[in-house]
């Protein structure tokens, strides 16, 4: 266990910031999922930029890689453009 004070509060600090990346990912998953399942290709358009957004975000802030943003995004358009 912790011996310190601030080792301590880095501990809650570090729970915090799991559970709130843990929700932002899994937010993000769901999403993803979400745009591959639709067969529409009207209804994916309309979907990916929102999608893409969320992506953009998670990287910015870290909670992603920036390649596995890019990768997903390009998989996504790949799945978009096949069902046009």
């Amino acid at each position: 266990m912790a011996n310190h004070k601030s080792s301590l509060k880095r501990i809650r600090q570090d729970r915090k910031r799991a559970l709130h990346n843990k929700y932002y990912a899994k937010t993000m998953r769901n999403a993803v999922r979400d745009l591959r399942a639709l067969e529409n290709h009207e209804e994916a358009v309309k979907q990916f930029p929102k999608v893409q957004k969320m992506l953009d975000k998670l990287a910015k802030k870290h909670i992603i890689h920036k390649n596995k943003a890019a990768n997903l995004k390009a998989g996504l358009m790949k799945h978009i453009n096949k069902l046009s």
